[in-house]
């Protein structure tokens, strides 16, 4: 079940109701904004209708192979099909549909012990995985013993090649559910013990309704198929390496990642067959029982729950429209959590936890340290008297701000009366918070040709950046990556356009460096800008820094800072069309040139 602050419908962009005057918190936002029609102009209200929209429950926290990318995708299709920009996605379309597939099991599947059938969902359930299964032939049924107790299961030599049969874990010891109550069929300490068995099957399917029994076979998640869909880590991700291993274990190692072991759900009476007995009570690791053959139906269905949303606005001149200046944010965050906190409490621990990070020169905190943080709950019960259980990661700031200030400035620039001279190309890329897929996707499977990309700029997470975030952040703060390392033409545009503003933007290039703040590492590479570089396409990365909500359930649009985010869009709208009517920024070679220092000290 899933369990929200709130759980509102996704509604239409031209709804507009009457409401009562909101309360705003602390920074002048409501804790939610009823949809209106947006402008041409891009104004704090157009960012704040639409960012309330994007960031809300009903988006599922819009994780890349779940329902929620496909309804944060379908939002902004609909919204650039409106404005009348031009399909660049697949087959006319304004989708780049990835490799993703959905897996699931039909009831055609069948399993017999010593030839007589079990009912599916009756008596027993396969669980889908990532690939099909081994064929199941014959094996001889074996007890395994209790679901996470090692200490007493049997060898991988005893399991190898058999049908091992668990018991669940005592209730006590169980995972917290999946749809079907007790997780998805994980084994918990099962995964190598069990690798070379023909199957593995937990006796824990009599609790669950028949509606449940058919959920564990209903995807939840699309994974990658095939092919080289991915590319470098995200912001969270750091490899290690690896233990030295047997060559021969490797190999099998490999072989069982490739077709591995069936896992199926049973019934207390179907295991009871499956040994000839007339209960499972009293059996003992090791014990034998009969012989399974099952025939599983294993079948995988493409998926849209990963897509990139790709647009075109087609420029003025004859010449130059073949050339295209592209702008691009990732559509995705990262879903659901499975424990739900209470939202207000976990909002006062991370704003004081950054507190103590600002004051600790960005350097991670220590178990001590963090320990120190207390939370006054009596001061927030004053305000909300119940508890606000909290379990989406809303991404408003990441990259919600970033979606929608290009959304923003794809309505601005497609207003104009004169287009700028260069195509504009608008790729929302899926999948940033999954490594890079959309971005390392598009850059290998282009809808344009490649080097007709004249330049990349890459927007992600520019909604923050207050005093309070990060150290020398404010009303005027700005974090520029990379704009001067391929290009110093286009690190001189981006530098020029701010120039001319009546109040120009604090430009930081302190991220071109590397910095001893913890999270700040290699800022370069973890957003789909890198991947465009990769393919010599110029770029420039615009973002207002990491803050105590990032990548937590406190990341929603009540949080937003609307009159900085605007200046910023209205900003990044100007490089644009400066890059897209001047020319052609050209390449450094081998020497890229970085800025002599940076602004904010």
């Amino acid at each position: 079940m899933r369990i929200a602050r709130f759980a509102l419908p996704l509604l239409a962009p031209l709804a507009l109701h009457a409401q009562a005057a909101p309360k705003l918190n602390k920074f002048g936002n409501p804790e939610r904004i009823t949809p209106a029609p947006t402008t041409a102009a891009i104004t704090v209200r157009d960012l704040q209708i639409r960012l309330y929209q994007f960031s809300d429950d009903s988006m599922q926290g819009r994780q890349v192979g779940r329902v929620g990318n496909m309804k944060g995708t379908n939002y902004i299709a609909a919204e650039v099909k409106r404005l009348g920009l031009v399909p660049a996605g697949d087959n006319g379309t304004f989708f780049q549909v990835l490799p993703y597939h959905l897996h699931s099991f039909t009831n055609h599947s069948r399993l017999t012990v010593n030839g007589n059938p079990l009912a599916w969902q009756q008596d027993w359930v396969a669980v889908p995985g990532a690939r099909a299964p081994r064929p199941v032939s014959s094996a001889d049924v074996i007890f395994g013993g209790t679901a996470g107790d090692t200490l007493t299961q049997i060898s991988a030599a005893q399991a190898n090649g058999k049908f091992v049969v668990l018991l669940a874990a005592p209730p006590q010891a169980a995972p917290a559910g999946g749809r079907g109550g007790a997780g998805r069929g994980a084994i918990p300490g099962a995964a190598n013990r069990f690798a070379g068995a023909a199957a593995v099957a937990t006796v824990d399917l009599d609790a669950l309704t028949p509606a449940q029994r058919t959920a564990i076979n209903v995807p939840t998640v699309a994974s990658q198929s095939g092919g080289r869909a991915g590319g470098g880590g995200g912001r969270g991700g750091r490899g290690g390496a690896a233990a030295a291993v047997d060559s021969v274990a490797l190999l099998h190692a490999q072989l069982d990642a490739l077709t591995p072991a069936a896992t199926i759900r049973l019934t207390r009476a179907a295991a009871a067959q499956l040994f000839g007995r007339a209960s499972v009570d009293g059996l003992t690791p090791g014990i034998a029982g009969g012989s399974v053959t099952a025939s599983l139906d294993f079948i995988e269905t493409p998926s849209e729950w990963a897509r990139n949303v790709v647009a075109v606005i087609p420029g003025s001149d004859p010449i130059l429209k073949h050339e295209y200046v592209a702008i691009g944010a990732h559509n995705d965050h990262i879903g659901m959590s499975a424990t739900p906190v209470d939202h207000d409490s976990l909002k006062a621990f991370n704003d004081e936890r950054n507190k103590e990070l600002i004051a600790n020169n960005m350097i991670a905190l220590t178990p001590a340290q963090l320990a120190t943080i207390h939370v006054n709950m009596d001061s927030i019960r004053k305000i909300h008297p119940r508890a606000r259980v909290d379990s989406i990661n809303n991404g408003a700031d990441d990259d919600g701000s970033g979606s929608m200030g290009v959304l923003e400035i794809a309505e601005y620039i497609q207003s104009m009366k004169v287009k700028p001279k260069r195509s504009i190309l608008f790729v929302w890329h899926t999948g940033e918070e999954a490594g890079l897929v959309g971005s390392n996707f598009y850059t290998h499977n282009p809808t344009l040709p490649i080097d007709s990309i004249v330049a990349q700029i890459n927007i992600d997470m520019i909604g923050r950046g207050r005093a309070e975030d990060l150290p020398g952040g404010g009303p005027d703060y700005l974090g520029v990556v990379g704009s001067f390392f391929d290009s110093k033409d286009l690190g001189e545009t981006v530098s020029g356009v701010n120039k001319k503003r009546t109040k120009p933007l604090d430009l930081d290039y302190r991220y071109d460096t590397t910095l001893t703040w913890s999270g700040y590492n290699n800022i370069y590479g973890r957003s789909d800008h890198y991947n465009y570089a990769l393919q010599g396409v110029p770029i420039a990365f615009f973002f207002t820094g990491l803050h105590g909500d990032y990548h937590q359930r406190t990341d929603e649009a009540e949080f937003i800072d609307y009159p900085h985010y605007a200046k910023i869009t209205n900003y990044l709208r100007d490089v644009m069309l400066e890059v897209a009517n001047g020319p052609r920024p050209r390449m450094n070679g081998s020497h890229p040139a970085k800025p002599v220092k940076a602004v904010v000290p």
